[in-house]
């Protein structure tokens, strides 16, 4: 007979995907892991789905000619990659981004490149309009595997408190306190 998870002893872990409002201070940093390798198919759909046609993006021998020798990826797929790399550890049980802002694009990003975020806690505060949610506001980095910053933006995000999210009705099972 298999053993159930949570019996015989053992600690019942519930994973969680972002964090509520409680759990945010400024100055707080967090490093995304894991990283993602970004391929010339990635660059080609995303800017073709975009209606992106320039050909910075995804004409091989044009690029070839210029300073970059071949194709950069596109700064809007590399902007997504960087926030959702942040999402498990910051905005996943947010109600709403805000928006971004001071978006910077420092250094290039080629096919190959395999990608990581690290995000700075800027701002917290209590949403005046809406009671029982607040405003996270973070700066992201985005970090090639050689250490090279490519980009850096802010974003924020309406985030609840815990105990006011839609995941915390009676479906969901409640954490167990780790031992003491």
């Amino acid at each position: 007979m298999a053993k159930q998870p949570g019996k015989g002893g053992g600690r019942r872990i519930v994973a969680e995907y972002g964090r509520w409002f409680e759990d945010f201070a400024v100055g707080d940093s967090y490093e995304h892991r894991p990283g993602r390798t970004v391929t010339e198919a990635d660059n080609i759909w995303f800017s073709t789905l975009t209606m992106n046609l320039n050909p910075l993006h995804i004409d091989s021998a044009f690029m070839g000619r210029t300073e970059f020798g071949r194709p950069l990826m596109n700064s809007a797929l590399t902007l997504a990659i960087v926030t959702g790399l942040s999402v498990r550890d910051t905005s996943g049980h947010a109600v709403a981004n805000l928006g971004w802002d001071k978006v910077r694009l420092v250094a290039p990003v080629f096919a190959g490149d395999t990608l990581y975020a690290e995000s700075e806690v800027l701002e917290v505060r209590p949403s005046r309009s809406r009671p029982g949610q607040g405003i996270v506001r973070i700066r992201s980095t985005g970090v090639k595997a050689d250490g090279t910053v490519f980009m850096t933006f802010e974003r924020a995000f309406l985030v609840p408190r815990r105990g006011q999210g839609p995941t915390d009705g009676p479906a969901q099972s409640a954490p167990v306190a780790p031992d003491q």
